[in-house]
C-alpha cells in the first residue's frame, strides 16, 4: 500500500495513525499528514517546542534532533515538493550526497539546500509512486542522467553502470528510449546500448568494440568469457582461435594492488596452462590511439592464426 495518496498528498487511509506515517517515511512527516492523522496544529506546535519533532522545511518535520540520515532528507524534500518524487542520480546506486527530485514543468518551487529539483513533462507516467519514497521509474532516470552527461564517454558510463549494477537491463532503456520525445544523443544512445545488449560492459569496451574492433575489421570477439584455466573469473574479449585474450583496464576496476595481483595471476594462469597471450590495453591504447592498437592486435592475431580481416580504417595514418 503506498503511503502517500498522489491526489492530495496524503495518508491513503483514515486509520493511519502519526507513528505509522513516522514508521513507514523514517520518521519524517509532513503537516498535513499529521492534521489528516487528527493532530491540531495545536499538537504540532507543542511537539516542536517539546523538540519531539524538528522542523527540516516549513511543514516537513523529523522525530528527532540529531543530523538527518540520506534517507531521511530524501522523504522531506519529496514531501516538501509534493506531488513530486525523487530523480536523477538519486535514484540510483551511489546516489551523492545531493538529493535530487523531479516535479511537474509548470510547478514553482522553493529553492532548499542540498536539493536538485528537475521539472518534467510526463511526471505521472514515469514516477513509480508506490515507492517510498516515490521516485522515477529506474529506466528514466537512467536516460536523464544519461542525456546530461558532459560527454560520450560519461554517457556510456552511466549507460554500462547501470547495467552492470543489475538496476535495469538494455533493453528496457532501449524500450524506454523508444518512447521519448526529443531526447539528447538519441542515436548515440540508441547504439550504445546496444552494443551493451550485445556484450560490452564498460566505457573502454565500447570504444574497443566502436574505434578499435569495427573500423578495422578485425574479428568479433568473444566477450565476457569465461576462464578455462587457473583461477575462475571472466575475460573481458576472447579470440579463441587465436589463443589471444584482451583485458581492457579502466581505472575504475584495476587501481588496487589487490586488483593488480589478481589481474596478473590470470594472465600468468592463461600463459602457463593454456598457452594463451593476454593483451592488456588502457585507455590509452583504446580511447588514445585506437589506429595502432587496431594493427598491433591484428598483428598478434595473425602471428598465431589465419587473420584475413584487418584493414585501414580513414583515421589511419
Amino acid at each position: 500500500m503506498a503511503l502517500i495518496c498522489h491526489d492530495s498528498g496524503v495518508a491513503t487511509t483514515a486509520d493511519l495513525n502519526v507513528a505509522d506515517v513516522l514508521s513507514m517515511q523514517d520518521g519524517v512527516i509532513a503537516r498535513r499528514q499529521a492534521i489528516k492523522c487528527g493532530y491540531t496544529p495545536n499538537d504540532i506546535r507543542r511537539l516542536v517546542r517539546r523538540r519531539d519533532w524538528t522542523v527540516v522545511f516549513a511543514g516537513v518535520y523529523v522525530n528527532h534532533t540529531g543530523p538527518l540520515t540520506w534517507r531521511q532528507r530524501a522523504w522531506a524534500a519529496v514531501l516538501d515538493l509534493y506531488p513530486a518524487a525523487l530523480g536523477y542520480t538519486s535514484v540510483l546506486p551511489n546516489a551523492g550526497a545531493t538529493i535530487h527530485v523531479v516535479v511537474a514543468d509548470d510547478r514553482k518551487f522553493t529553492k532548499r539546500p542540498g536539493v536538485v529539483v528537475h521539472r518534467r513533462s510526463n511526471l505521472e507516467e514515469a514516477v513509480a509512486w508506490n515507492l517510498q519514497p516515490p521516485r522515477l521509474r529506474v529506466e528514466e532516470a537512467v536516460l536523464d542522467v544519461a542525456s546530461a552527461a558532459a560527454s560520450e564517454i560519461d554517457t556510456i558510463a552511466v549507460l554500462a553502470d547501470a547495467v552492470n549494477a543489475r538496476v535495469t537491463t538494455a533493453q528496457r532503456l532501449l524500450a524506454c528510449l523508444a518512447k521519448r520525445g526529443r531526447y539528447r544523443r538519441r542515436a548515440f544512445v540508441r547504439d550504445v546500448l546496444t552494443d551493451i545488449a550485445a556484450g560490452t560492459c564498460s566505457v573502454l569496451e565500447h570504444r574497443y568494440l566502436t574505434d578499435v574492433e569495427r573500423p578495422h575489421g578485425l574479428p568479433a570477439a568473444i566477450r565476457q568469457a569465461p576462464t578455462t584455466s587457473g583461477r575462475k573469473g571472466y575475460r573481458d574479449l576472447d579470440y579463441p582461435d587465436a589463443g589471444v585474450v584482451v583485458e581492457l583496464d579502466g581505472w575504475r576496476f584495476h587501481n588496487s594492488a589487490r586488483d593488480r595481483d589478481a589481474d596478473m595471476e590470470r594472465d600468468l594462469d592463461a600463459a602457463v596452462s593454456a598457452n594463451r597471450l593476454t593483451l592488456r590495453l588502457g585507455t590509452g591504447q583504446v580511447i588514445g590511439r585506437p589506429c595502432s592498437t587496431a594493427a598491433k592486435v591484428a598483428r598478434a592475431l595473425s602471428e598465431r592464426s589465419a587473420l584475413t580481416s584487418f584493414h585501414k580504417c580513414p583515421k589511419c595514418r
